[in-house]
């Protein structure tokens, strides 16, 4: 019976990681509140729980170009024309951009991601239950990672349990099934997973995935689906380039 603490490690594992992730993700629908059901978002809210900073930094600088107040190039650098903002966060993109009223588009990304205005919609999101807290989706994930690696730990410890010298049948006990029963109950957990948390945004609780899905992201506004969507949905080639030209800088650091 050398194979039992093997099969003690694997199911034990198994616990563990499936326990981990099942109560993450609990943790995560509690943020689910009836206060946000009965409001409509604004562009920034769209954006922030759609593509988190990033995202409504793009927004700001789509509209402030659709308005004549800034020039976004193909080059991917951004040119301040009116250099009075708005709002709040077309004043925190200005100030991103710098005193010399020109800057390249990810910098102006980053810089704009640590702003008072940022933190104070995030704040406001979070509390109207509208967007997870920070660090809610990173738990989400890392629990995700844990169950994957306790299913491949089974199925290493499976494998060397059937290999090692007279490991078959035990007092009528097959060794096989009793690993695949873990192997399954780790790969259901995270068929779970994908199918209720992977095709909704990070940080929007359920109530803000139901309000985000209320908007006509497709067939409204070009804000609205910037918004939504992201700066793919933008149907001036020029802006697309400007937006493209930032995301290869990017990916080359």
């Amino acid at each position: 019976m050398f194979w039992l603490p093997l099969l003690l490690v694997a199911w034990i594992a198994t616990g563990l990681s499936c326990a981990r992730l099942c109560l993450t993700a609990y943790r995560t629908a509690r943020h689910d509140t009836a206060s946000g059901n009965h409001r409509e978002l604004t562009l920034y809210e769209a954006a922030f729980l759609s593509g988190g900073p990033a995202r409504v930094t793009d927004l700001t600088l789509v509209s402030m170009a659709r308005t004549r107040r800034l020039l976004l190039a193909h080059t991917g650098w951004a040119t301040v024309v009116d250099p009075v903002g708005g709002d709040d966060m077309e004043r925190s993109v200005l100030g991103a951009i710098g005193p010399g009223g020109q800057s390249p588009i990810a910098p102006v990304r980053r810089a704009t991601a640590g702003t008072d205005a940022m933190r104070a919609l995030a704040d406001r999101l979070v509390t109207a239950g509208l967007a997870l807290p920070e660090g809610t989706w990173s738990g989400v994930a890392g629990a995700v990672r844990q169950v994957r690696a306790a299913a491949v730990a089974v199925v290493a410890l499976g494998t060397v349990a059937l290999l090692m010298p007279a490991q078959g049948p035990q007092g009528g006990v097959p060794v096989g099934p009793w690993f695949a029963l873990a192997l399954a109950l780790n790969v259901g957990c995270l068929a779970v997973a994908r199918f209720e948390i992977h095709p909704y945004p990070r940080r929007a609780s359920p109530a803000g995935r139901l309000l985000l899905g209320a908007l006509p992201a497709r067939g409204g506004c070009e804000l609205t689906a910037v918004a939504v969507r992201g700066t793919r949905a933008l149907a001036d080639p020029r802006l697309r380039a400007a937006f493209a030209h930032r995301d290869m800088a990017h990916r080359g650091h």
